[in-house]
């Protein structure tokens, strides 16, 4: 262990193969659910962070080494930590191209947008030859993205709050509609009308806060779903 943490070819090529299957693990699972970043985005973030890292390592070991002299004679002045800083700058970028607005004002790529995030930190910690915390840190990274989504959405159906897309016949049936919700207890927050579209039926999302005794998000959507004047009825869970 004591070799690898050294700077040699043998430790050069672990870090980029750890960073390269860093990548790799994240991004799969991303790549099967056909999410904005596939596999390859992942790997090459994860890779060239890793490289960022290792070329920052390089400079500093020449430094301290053979340009030592020359470093001396001009007065350079070294800071290591430029190059992982401008890394996660430049994800920014990335990572802000990956989210997107969606319909009825919701927004998606939150976690892919995370996700490269996540994996150039990974390439940093690879590049820079923490062996510990990139294993231990991709299983986390892994388990919270792949495994604890079904317990994230069972959470939010048992929340009092709740965001719901009506489709109706006509906008003069959003007071049926408020008063058919407001009959179970439900606190309505905001009506917003979206903007009606050529050929489509006109739409509003309602922002609501169920009661304790009718807290089931399930009933709501049925009550709404079985008025003659709506077409469609969808939580919206963000």
């Amino acid at each position: 262990m004591e070799y690898l943490q050294q700077f040699n070819f043998l430790s050069v090529l672990l870090r980029l193969l750890l960073a390269m299957f860093s990548g790799f693990v994240i991004g799969y699972g991303r790549a099967v659910k056909k999410q904005n970043a596939g596999l390859r985005t992942y790997i090459l973030t994860s890779l060239g962070a890793a490289l960022t890292m290792l070329i920052s390592l390089y400079e500093y070991e020449m430094l301290i080494g053979d340009w030592a002299y020359v470093a001396l004679l001009q007065e350079i002045k070294f800071d290591a930590s430029r190059f992982s800083a401008q890394v996660i700058t430049g994800i920014g970028f990335l990572a802000a191209g990956t989210i997107i607005a969606v319909a009825h004002q919701q927004v998606s790529g939150l976690t892919t947008a995370i996700g490269l995030f996540a994996a150039a930190c990974l390439g940093i910690a690879a590049g820079a030859g923490f062996y510990v915390c990139v294993l231990t840190a991709a299983v986390l990274i892994i388990i919270t993205m792949e495994f604890m989504q079904p317990l994230e959405l069972a959470y939010k159906r048992r929340l009092r709050n709740i965001t719901v897309y009506v489709e109706m016949e006509s906008l003069d049936n959003v007071g049926t509609i408020s008063d058919t919700i407001t009959a179970l207890g439900t606190q309505i927050f905001d009506i917003d009308v979206e903007e009606q579209q050529p050929k489509a039926h006109p739409a509003a999302i309602l922002t609501l806060k169920l009661s304790r005794e009718n807290a089931s998000h399930s009933a709501l959507l049925s009550s709404v779903a079985e008025l003659p004047c709506v077409f469609a009825v969808q939580e919206l869970i963000s």
